[in-house]
């Protein structure tokens, strides 16, 4: 993978802020994100609802039949997160363990609600065979000093947030929901850092658990090369969109 042309990324994020959006395009882009955003999240976790069945569940709110109702709840608790998110960004400022208990806890509510916003206190397997999850009697010590470094991270902002996802699931603070947890914290950070949410979608997943496998292995570039890429990409599309 290319090594990521940050001052391209720049130059199109100072473009596409330089352009007049319309509240009503903002609204309308925004229900759009909750949409794609949520589908896309649970579908790489292993959700079954089609993009069309996500977009039913929360625009019309109705039920799929032939789905758990645990699935449902992902994407419901979902959008909740990312609304959640978004307020989170809003306000300037660093990360916070208390915005990464928030988002995880909106996102297990109702499917493992004891463990909803909790720790883990067992131990478990990060993606991929070759990394073993830290002790859970570690984590509560391991996630302060990572937000500490994620934010005191002078490099370029689409690095920190790739740092930032790959660095909570590294750790895998939670018995569940760390990748939703992480791609979220990503998005905020991007949001806070001034750009645009960068979608990770279900059809690039081999791609996404093959770079966050090297990033196991200490090759954390090709993690981070995704990354930009996939803010390019929603950089290019926002432009297209606001006509710059």
């Amino acid at each position: 993978m290319t090594v990521p042309d940050l001052a391209r990324l720049d130059a199109l994020n100072a473009r596409l802020r330089s352009l007049p959006l319309p509240p009503a395009l903002a609204a309308s882009l925004d229900t759009d994100w909750e949409v794609v955003q949520t589908y896309n999240s649970n579908a790489t976790e292993g959700n079954t609802l089609t993009l069309a069945e996500t977009k039913a569940v929360l625009l019309d709110g109705i039920t799929v039949s032939g789905h758990p109702l645990r699935e449902h709840l992902e994407v419901v608790n979902h959008r909740q997160a990312w609304r959640l998110m978004r307020r989170l960004a809003a306000q300037p400022g660093n990360v916070t363990e208390d915005e990464v208990l928030s988002l995880h806890r909106v996102i297990l509510t109702g499917i493992q609600t004891l463990d909803a916003g909790v720790y883990r206190r067992d131990r478990v397997r990060v993606i991929g065979p070759s990394r073993i999850s830290p002790n859970p009697l570690k984590v509560p010590e391991l996630v302060p000093p990572f937000l500490l470094e994620i934010n005191a991270d002078q490099a370029h902002p689409v690095l920190v947030a790739a740092r930032l996802h790959y660095g909570l699931v590294a750790i895998q603070p939670f018995s569940g929901g760390n990748g939703h947890t992480a791609r979220l914290l990503m998005n905020l950070w991007l949001i806070r850092s001034g750009f645009p949410p960068a979608l990770l979608p279900v059809t690039e997943r081999a791609s996404y658990y093959a770079a966050l496998e090297e990033a196991n292995g200490g090759k954390l570039a090709p993690f981070e090369a995704l990354i930009a890429e996939r803010v390019r990409v929603a950089l290019l599309e926002l432009l297209e969109i606001v006509g710059g």
